[in-house]
C-alpha cells in the first residue's frame, strides 16, 4: 500500500480576474522504501504540491490519502496528530527557534512528541553524517545558512516519521554536502522503509532518485529515473 496518494488534485487561488490555477489534475503515489524526486523551476507548483501532500493546505478539489485514510475523513486534531507522528517536513524556511541552541531544538521536539523519537545514539549518527555534531551549543544566528539547513533536516528526521517531505533541502549546500544529504535521504528510504519525497530544482539529487517526476506549470508528469 502507498504511504500516501494524491488523486486528481487541483489547486486554485483567487477568483475572477485574479484567479490562478496552480495545480492541474495532479496524481501521485509515494511507496515506502522509495525516494521520489519532483523537479521543476520556481513557480511551477512544487511547494504547493508539498504543502497539500502534508495536509497543511486543503486542495480546491481532489483527494489526499495517508495510510489508507484521506485527510477529509480526519478531524483537525487527527490531522495534527498525523503530521506530528508520521510526517517529517524539511521546508525552505528553516523555522529554527532563534532563542534555542541546536541541542534545545531537539529537546523541544521531545516536549511536543514524548515517545518514538530517535534514540540518542541514532541522532548522534545523523548529526555526525550531516557534519553538525559539534554545533549543539550554538544558536541559529551563529550558524551559516548551510548549517541551519542541516540542523533543520536533522530536526525533521528526529521524530522518526514514516513520510519525509522536503522542499529544496540542498539549496544552501555545496556539492559535497549535497552528496551526503542525498545519500542520507536515500538510506532513510531504502534501509528504514520510509517514503521520501523531495521537490527541488537541484539536478545533483537525481542520482539518488528511485522515481523522477517533472512539475511544469502545475502539471506533474513521470520521467525516466
Amino acid at each position: 500500500m502507498s504511504a500516501f496518494e494524491i488523486e486528481h488534485v487541483n489547486q486554485v487561488f483567487g477568483t475572477g480576474t485574479a484567479r490562478v490555477q496552480v495545480l492541474h489534475d495532479v496524481n501521485f503515489a509515494a511507496e515506502p522504501g522509495t525516494l521520489s524526486l519532483i523537479m521543476g523551476p520556481s513557480g511551477s507548483g512544487k511547494s504547493t504540491f508539498l504543502t497539500i501532500a502534508g495536509g497543511l493546505l486543503t486542495p480546491t478539489s481532489g483527494t489526499v490519502t495517508v495510510g489508507g485514510k484521506s485527510y477529509a475523513q480526519r478531524t483537525a486534531k487527527q490531522r495534527d496528530a498525523l503530521r506530528l507522528d508520521a510526517i517529517g517536513f524539511v521546508l525552505q524556511a528553516y523555522h529554527l527557534l532563534p532563542y534555542l541552541t541546536v541541542a534545545d531544538q531537539f529537546k523541544l521536539v521531545d516536549r511536543v512528541k514524548r515517545g518514538g523519537n530517535l534514540p540518542p545514539e541514532t541522532l548522534h549518527e545523523v548529526l555526525t553524517q550531516l557534519g553538525i555534531a559539534d554545533l549543539l551549543d550554538k544558536y541559529p544566528a551563529e550558524l551559516s545558512g548551510g548549517q541551519q539547513q542541516r540542523v533543520a533536516i536533522a530536526r525533521a528526521l528526529y521524530p522518526d516519521p514514516t513520510i519525509i517531505l522536503a522542499d529544496e533541502p540542498t539549496a544552501a549546500l555545496d556539492s559535497d554536502r549535497v552528496k551526503i544529504v542525498g545519500q542520507l535521504f536515500k538510506d532513510l528510504a531504502t534501509t528504514h522503509d520510509k517514503a521520501v519525497v523531495i521537490v527541488t530544482h537541484d539536478a545533483r539529487l537525481t542520482a539518488f532518485a528511485d522515481e523522477l517526476y517533472r512539475m511544469e506549470d502545475g502539471v506533474l508528469t513521470k520521467q525516466s529515473a
